[in-house]
Protein backbone atom coordinates (compact mmCIF):
# COMPACT_ATOMS: atom_id res chain seq x y z
CA UNK A 1 0.00 0.00 0.00
CA UNK A 2 1.32 3.43 -0.79
CA UNK A 3 1.47 5.95 1.97
CA UNK A 4 -0.01 9.46 0.73
CA UNK A 5 0.71 12.50 2.70
CA UNK A 6 -2.16 12.03 5.40
CA UNK A 7 -1.06 8.89 6.09
CA UNK A 8 1.97 9.78 7.07
CA UNK A 9 0.97 12.76 8.87
CA UNK A 10 -1.33 9.84 10.82
CA UNK A 11 1.66 7.95 11.26
CA UNK A 12 4.09 10.34 12.67
CA UNK A 13 1.14 11.55 14.85
CA UNK A 14 0.62 8.36 16.44
CA UNK A 15 4.73 8.28 16.79
CA UNK A 16 4.60 11.62 19.11
CA UNK A 17 1.52 10.87 20.85
CA UNK A 18 3.25 7.16 22.17
CA UNK A 19 5.98 8.81 23.60
CA UNK A 20 3.26 10.50 26.33
CA UNK A 21 2.74 7.17 28.37
CA UNK A 22 6.64 6.64 28.75
CA UNK A 23 6.76 10.35 29.89
CA UNK A 24 4.10 10.02 32.49
CA UNK A 25 5.49 6.62 33.62
CA UNK A 26 8.00 8.92 34.79
CA UNK A 27 5.80 9.93 37.39
CA UNK A 28 7.66 13.39 38.00
CA UNK A 29 3.52 15.29 38.07
CA UNK A 30 0.39 14.69 38.86
CA UNK A 31 -1.90 13.26 36.11
CA UNK A 32 -4.19 16.06 35.66
CA UNK A 33 -1.44 18.98 36.17
CA UNK A 34 0.20 17.35 33.37
CA UNK A 35 -2.28 17.15 31.49
CA UNK A 36 -3.05 21.13 31.73
CA UNK A 37 0.33 21.75 30.72
CA UNK A 38 0.00 19.42 27.94
CA UNK A 39 -2.68 21.68 26.33
CA UNK A 40 -1.04 24.93 27.98
CA UNK A 41 2.04 24.75 26.60
CA UNK A 42 0.89 24.17 23.26
CA UNK A 43 -0.85 27.01 23.35
CA UNK A 44 1.94 29.17 24.34
CA UNK A 45 4.08 27.85 21.53
CA UNK A 46 1.57 28.24 18.97
CA UNK A 47 -0.36 31.37 19.83
CA UNK A 48 2.63 33.39 18.98
CA UNK A 49 3.11 32.09 15.24
CA UNK A 50 0.03 32.28 13.87
CA UNK A 51 -0.46 35.83 15.44
CA UNK A 52 2.81 37.25 13.99
CA UNK A 53 2.14 35.33 10.53
CA UNK A 54 -1.22 35.80 10.90
CA UNK A 55 -2.01 32.03 10.38
CA UNK A 56 -5.55 32.58 12.54
CA UNK A 57 -8.58 33.02 10.55
CA UNK A 58 -11.50 33.77 12.75
CA UNK A 59 -14.47 31.26 11.67
CA UNK A 60 -17.81 31.89 11.93
CA UNK A 61 -19.57 32.19 15.01
CA UNK A 62 -21.07 28.48 14.57
CA UNK A 63 -17.97 26.99 13.78
CA UNK A 64 -16.36 28.89 16.28
CA UNK A 65 -18.39 27.53 18.91
CA UNK A 66 -18.20 24.23 17.67
CA UNK A 67 -14.05 24.37 18.08
CA UNK A 68 -14.78 25.81 21.78
CA UNK A 69 -16.79 22.70 22.40
CA UNK A 70 -14.10 20.09 20.66
CA UNK A 71 -11.63 21.53 22.48
CA UNK A 72 -13.52 21.16 26.10
CA UNK A 73 -14.93 17.86 24.90
CA UNK A 74 -10.96 16.87 24.42
CA UNK A 75 -9.94 18.34 27.51
CA UNK A 76 -12.49 16.10 29.72
CA UNK A 77 -11.58 13.34 27.82
CA UNK A 78 -8.37 13.86 29.21
CA UNK A 79 -9.28 14.45 32.40
CA UNK A 80 -11.68 12.10 32.89
CA UNK A 81 -9.18 9.33 31.33
CA UNK A 82 -6.26 10.50 33.81
CA UNK A 83 -9.13 10.03 36.89
CA UNK A 84 -9.58 6.57 35.67
CA UNK A 85 -6.29 5.66 35.82
CA UNK A 86 -5.55 7.14 39.14
CA UNK A 87 -9.15 4.96 40.23
CA UNK A 88 -8.33 1.62 38.43
CA UNK A 89 -4.96 0.92 36.38
CA UNK A 90 -3.59 2.08 33.47
CA UNK A 91 -4.25 -0.74 31.63
CA UNK A 92 -8.16 -1.00 32.66
CA UNK A 93 -8.23 2.51 31.34
CA UNK A 94 -6.43 2.19 28.24
CA UNK A 95 -8.08 -0.43 27.48
CA UNK A 96 -11.79 0.92 27.50
CA UNK A 97 -10.95 3.86 26.30
CA UNK A 98 -9.58 2.42 23.44
CA UNK A 99 -13.24 1.18 22.34
CA UNK A 100 -13.67 4.90 20.79
CA UNK A 101 -13.61 3.01 16.98
CA UNK A 102 -16.80 1.24 18.27
CA UNK A 103 -18.39 4.44 19.46
CA UNK A 104 -17.24 6.42 16.38
CA UNK A 105 -18.72 3.41 13.94
CA UNK A 106 -22.20 4.21 15.32
CA UNK A 107 -21.52 8.18 15.29
CA UNK A 108 -20.83 8.38 11.63
CA UNK A 109 -23.39 5.84 10.97
CA UNK A 110 -26.11 7.88 12.28
CA UNK A 111 -24.16 11.48 11.82
CA UNK A 112 -22.00 11.22 8.97
CA UNK A 113 -22.78 10.87 4.98
CA UNK A 114 -19.59 8.42 4.97
CA UNK A 115 -20.91 5.70 6.65
CA UNK A 116 -18.49 3.33 8.48
CA UNK A 117 -17.49 0.35 5.66
CA UNK A 118 -17.68 -3.28 5.98
CA UNK A 119 -13.58 -3.23 6.37
CA UNK A 120 -13.51 -1.05 9.46
CA UNK A 121 -15.94 -3.23 11.12
CA UNK A 122 -13.85 -6.35 10.20
CA UNK A 123 -10.82 -4.23 10.96
CA UNK A 124 -12.44 -3.08 14.56
CA UNK A 125 -12.91 -6.49 15.53
CA UNK A 126 -9.63 -7.87 14.75
CA UNK A 127 -7.76 -4.75 16.29
CA UNK A 128 -9.75 -4.79 19.74
CA UNK A 129 -8.72 -8.74 19.92
CA UNK A 130 -5.84 -7.86 19.43
CA UNK A 131 -6.02 -5.63 21.89
CA UNK A 132 -7.30 -7.76 24.43
CA UNK A 133 -4.40 -10.51 23.57
CA UNK A 134 -1.90 -7.31 24.33
CA UNK A 135 -3.32 -6.74 27.62
CA UNK A 136 -3.75 -10.23 28.91
CA UNK A 137 -6.88 -11.99 29.68
CA UNK A 138 -6.03 -12.67 33.42
CA UNK A 139 -5.94 -8.66 33.29
CA UNK A 140 -8.81 -8.37 31.98
CA UNK A 141 -10.62 -10.47 34.16
CA UNK A 142 -9.63 -8.38 37.26
CA UNK A 143 -11.64 -5.70 36.03
CA UNK A 144 -14.08 -3.92 38.34
CA UNK A 145 -17.52 -2.98 37.29
CA UNK A 146 -17.03 1.02 39.58
CA UNK A 147 -16.76 4.05 38.93
CA UNK A 148 -13.33 4.41 37.11
CA UNK A 149 -14.76 1.31 34.99
CA UNK A 150 -17.49 3.54 33.72
CA UNK A 151 -15.34 6.78 33.27
CA UNK A 152 -12.76 4.94 31.49
CA UNK A 153 -16.23 3.96 28.96
CA UNK A 154 -16.88 7.62 29.10
CA UNK A 155 -13.22 8.58 27.75
CA UNK A 156 -13.70 6.27 24.75
CA UNK A 157 -16.95 7.92 23.83
CA UNK A 158 -15.62 11.49 24.86
CA UNK A 159 -12.87 10.72 22.28
CA UNK A 160 -15.25 9.63 19.69
CA UNK A 161 -17.52 12.21 19.52
CA UNK A 162 -14.02 15.09 19.41
CA UNK A 163 -13.11 13.15 16.01
CA UNK A 164 -16.74 13.45 14.99
CA UNK A 165 -17.09 17.07 15.66
CA UNK A 166 -13.19 17.83 14.40
CA UNK A 167 -14.32 15.77 11.00
CA UNK A 168 -16.94 17.95 10.40
CA UNK A 169 -15.28 21.45 11.23
CA UNK A 170 -12.17 20.95 9.38
CA UNK A 171 -13.46 20.92 6.30
CA UNK A 172 -14.72 24.71 6.60
CA UNK A 173 -11.71 26.21 8.27
CA UNK A 174 -7.74 25.65 7.87
CA UNK A 175 -6.03 23.30 10.70
CA UNK A 176 -4.49 25.79 12.51
CA UNK A 177 -7.08 28.29 13.49
CA UNK A 178 -9.08 25.17 14.43
CA UNK A 179 -6.35 23.87 16.88
CA UNK A 180 -5.62 27.34 17.95
CA UNK A 181 -9.06 27.76 19.17
CA UNK A 182 -9.36 24.04 20.47
CA UNK A 183 -5.81 24.72 22.75
CA UNK A 184 -7.04 27.82 24.00
CA UNK A 185 -10.20 26.18 25.21
CA UNK A 186 -8.76 23.38 26.61
CA UNK A 187 -6.06 25.02 28.53
CA UNK A 188 -9.23 27.61 30.27
CA UNK A 189 -10.83 24.41 30.55
CA UNK A 190 -8.29 21.91 32.53
CA UNK A 191 -6.97 25.16 34.33
CA UNK A 192 -10.22 25.74 36.08
CA UNK A 193 -10.19 21.94 36.78
CA UNK A 194 -6.78 21.90 38.29
CA UNK A 195 -7.97 24.88 40.44
CA UNK A 196 -11.09 23.24 41.63
CA UNK A 197 -9.14 20.32 42.81
CA UNK A 198 -6.40 22.82 44.08
CA UNK A 199 -3.50 21.06 42.14
CA UNK A 200 -0.03 22.77 42.58
CA UNK A 201 1.25 24.56 39.48
CA UNK A 202 4.35 25.10 40.29
CA UNK A 203 7.68 23.81 42.22
CA UNK A 204 8.02 21.14 39.80
CA UNK A 205 11.82 20.15 38.78
CA UNK A 206 14.13 21.33 36.42
CA UNK A 207 13.38 17.36 34.52
CA UNK A 208 9.82 17.58 35.14
CA UNK A 209 9.24 21.15 33.39
CA UNK A 210 11.42 19.40 30.84
CA UNK A 211 9.12 16.77 30.22
CA UNK A 212 5.65 19.08 30.45
CA UNK A 213 7.42 21.01 27.70
CA UNK A 214 7.91 17.75 25.89
CA UNK A 215 4.49 16.64 26.46
CA UNK A 216 3.01 20.07 25.34
CA UNK A 217 5.34 20.36 21.90
CA UNK A 218 5.46 16.86 20.74
CA UNK A 219 2.96 14.74 22.03
CA UNK A 220 0.15 17.73 22.00
CA UNK A 221 1.12 20.58 19.56
CA UNK A 222 3.03 18.71 16.88
CA UNK A 223 1.24 15.09 17.30
CA UNK A 224 -1.93 17.25 16.69
CA UNK A 225 -1.33 19.50 14.03
CA UNK A 226 -0.39 15.85 12.41
CA UNK A 227 -3.40 14.13 12.75
CA UNK A 228 -5.60 17.22 12.54
CA UNK A 229 -4.04 17.14 9.22
CA UNK A 230 -4.95 13.64 8.52
CA UNK A 231 -8.57 14.12 9.61
CA UNK A 232 -9.25 16.24 7.05
CA UNK A 233 -8.16 13.97 4.46
CA UNK A 234 -8.92 10.27 5.99
CA UNK A 235 -12.21 8.99 7.47
CA UNK A 236 -12.75 10.04 11.16
CA UNK A 237 -12.89 5.80 11.66
CA UNK A 238 -9.92 5.25 10.20
CA UNK A 239 -7.97 7.84 12.17
CA UNK A 240 -9.61 6.53 15.27
CA UNK A 241 -8.73 2.79 14.90
CA UNK A 242 -4.99 3.85 13.71
CA UNK A 243 -4.36 5.57 16.95
CA UNK A 244 -5.16 2.01 18.60
CA UNK A 245 -1.47 1.63 16.91
CA UNK A 246 0.02 3.86 20.21
CA UNK A 247 -0.40 0.85 22.51
CA UNK A 248 1.63 -1.29 20.80
CA UNK A 249 4.38 1.85 19.76
CA UNK A 250 4.58 2.96 23.38
CA UNK A 251 4.99 -0.71 24.80
CA UNK A 252 8.10 -1.00 22.59
CA UNK A 253 9.32 2.41 23.52
CA UNK A 254 8.56 1.79 27.30
CA UNK A 255 10.89 -1.62 26.65
CA UNK A 256 13.22 0.69 24.98
CA UNK A 257 13.87 3.49 27.79
CA UNK A 258 12.27 2.20 30.78
CA UNK A 259 13.24 -1.58 30.85
CA UNK A 260 9.84 -2.66 30.85
CA UNK A 261 9.31 -6.61 29.78
CA UNK A 262 7.88 -7.49 26.62
CA UNK A 263 6.21 -11.19 26.49
CA UNK A 264 4.77 -13.28 23.63
CA UNK A 265 0.84 -12.27 24.23
CA UNK A 266 2.04 -8.61 24.01
CA UNK A 267 3.85 -9.55 20.71
CA UNK A 268 0.77 -11.61 19.38
CA UNK A 269 -1.85 -8.90 20.37
CA UNK A 270 0.48 -6.67 18.50
CA UNK A 271 0.34 -8.48 15.34
CA UNK A 272 -3.30 -8.71 15.34
CA UNK A 273 -3.79 -5.06 16.42
CA UNK A 274 -1.97 -4.10 13.43
CA UNK A 275 -3.68 -5.96 11.18
CA UNK A 276 -6.71 -4.91 12.30
CA UNK A 277 -5.54 -1.35 11.66
CA UNK A 278 -4.26 -2.70 8.04
CA UNK A 279 -7.53 -4.49 6.97
CA UNK A 280 -9.41 -0.62 8.01
CA UNK A 281 -7.37 0.82 5.15
CA UNK A 282 -7.71 -1.86 2.54
CA UNK A 283 -10.40 -0.72 0.02
CA UNK A 284 -11.90 -3.68 -1.79
CA UNK A 285 -14.39 -5.37 0.89
CA UNK A 286 -13.07 -8.23 2.11
CA UNK A 287 -16.81 -9.74 2.66
CA UNK A 288 -17.49 -9.77 -1.04
CA UNK A 289 -14.23 -10.85 -2.02
CA UNK A 290 -14.69 -13.77 -0.08
CA UNK A 291 -17.65 -14.64 -1.77
CA UNK A 292 -16.77 -14.07 -5.48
Amino acid sequence: MKINKPQLALVLGIVCISIFPVLVRLHLTNGLISAFYRMFIATLLLLPYVIIFKKFKLPSLKNLILAVICGIVFATDIAVWNIAIQESTATQATLLSNLSPVWLGIGSFLFLKNKAAVNFWIGTVVALFGMVVFMGFETISLFHFDTAFFLAVLSGVLYANYLLISKNILSKIEVLSFMTIVLIAASLFLGFICWIFQETFTGFSTTAWLVLFIQGAVCQLTAWLLISYATQHLRATRISISLLGQAVLATFLAWLFLDEKINWHMIIGGIFLLLGIRITFYNQTLWFKKLK
